[in-house]
């Protein structure tokens, strides 16, 4: 089958039920069930505008300030992983999406679910991990709360947050905002949160120090607004990766991006685990980057101010905004000039991690 001159693979293997009577661990993975639990029942349950932009948190106006506001919830395994833990997962995952709406991070939230038997000296690990974090990315956890769930019934460790920050963005950001010949860019190298994750759990063993990219975004996305570019979208790369991103931006810009896959960065250990493991680097949950959308005449000074900080100095040009597409569309252009649509996943390549 082809499309417009571009060759569609199709998979021999049996599409999953994407309307299962029951929640499936596929519902979490941030693919194309997950994107039904929000069309189908959460968006029409609490319907209202704030929740329709559909960013990475609520951005409106409260007692006459800009505000943003963000909830996420962590269920990471193994809790303590090359690179980082549960603790500093939660905080970074916080701040990131609150930088990605334009705001200054300023207040955090903890609710902390424990499971009986949970050693003692192992929450006191992660907690102190969340200080140093926080400390680190400039927000402080002002409340929280704490349950603790039977033996058997809670895996250890969950951790649910909430942030509120500033909005400091002259302009709104998101999807909607692209504009064709925009500029795509990508703070660094992916796939390396999902992998360091996966070798952790299984016991893989690499040449290099597997380590995962979980880090906080604020100082470089807010570096960036304040220097005057015309920033138009920011997006950090979680659940599902590069490719989802990219992908639900597309369909809310409803326009095309093209993409060139050797601008990509994808370090060796990453993309040797991946090729082991049958996965695509670029559908691999990150903790530490994001794209942004830019003005192709603003391209090279943005990518300048990015190189300034360290989780963002191996920025790069990915691809560029183009033309109008009812839906949306996404296509990457290989080395040899063969091109593929990207699209959602089903469900998820990898569970639990994040």
């Amino acid at each position: 089958m082809s499309v417009r001159g571009e060759v569609a693979f199709e998979s021999a293997c049996p599409m999953p039920d994407l309307n299962p009577p029951r929640v499936l661990m596929a519902h979490g993975g941030g693919g194309r069930m997950a994107q039904r639990l929000l069309d189908e029942i959460f968006l029409p349950a609490f319907d209202n505008p704030l929740l329709a932009a559909r960013l990475d948190g609520a951005v409106g106006e409260l007692g006459g300030a800009r505000i943003a506001f963000t909830t996420d919830s962590y269920v990471v395994r193994p809790i303590f992983f090359p690179g980082g833990d549960i603790g500093s997962l939660a905080v970074n995952g916080t701040v990131n999406d609150l930088a990605m709406c334009g705001a200054r991070p300023a207040w955090m939230s903890a609710g902390f679910l424990i499971e009986e038997g949970f050693p003692i000296a192992d929450l006191r690990r992660v907690a102190d991990s969340m200080r140093r974090a926080a400390d680190a990315a400039g927000v402080r956890l002002v409340t929280g709360d704490t349950k603790v769930v039977d033996a058997g019934k809670g895996d250890g460790l969950y951790l649910a947050t909430s942030g509120v920050g500033e909005v400091v963005a002259r302009a709104p950001l998101g999807p909607a905002e692209a504009r064709e010949g925009d500029a795509i860019l990508l703070s660094g190298d992916v796939g390396r949160h999902g992998m360091a994750i996966m070798s952790a759990r299984e016991g893989f063993a690499f040449e290099t120090d597997l380590q995962s990219d979980c880090a906080p975004l604020a100082a470089p996305a807010l570096d960036l607004l304040a220097s005057g570019v015309a920033v138009r979208c920011l997006r950090d790369l979680t659940r599902g990766g590069l490719a989802t991103v990219l992908v639900e931006i597309s369909e809310g810009a409803r326009r095309e991006f093209a993409i060139e896959e050797t601008a990509v960065p994808v370090i060796a250990p990453v993309r040797a685990a991946c090729e082991m493991l049958g996965l695509d680097p670029w559908y691999v949950a990150n903790e530490g980057r994001f794209v942004a959308f830019v003005p192709e005449a603003e391209a090279a000074r943005a990518l300048e101010i990015l190189r300034r900080h360290e989780v963002s100095r191996d920025a790069c040009r990915i691809g560029a905004v183009g033309a109008a597409a009812a839906k949306g569309r996404v296509v990457a252009r290989g080395a040899i000039g063969v091109r593929r649509i990207l699209d959602r996943l089903s469900g998820e390549q990898l569970p639990r991690i994040c």
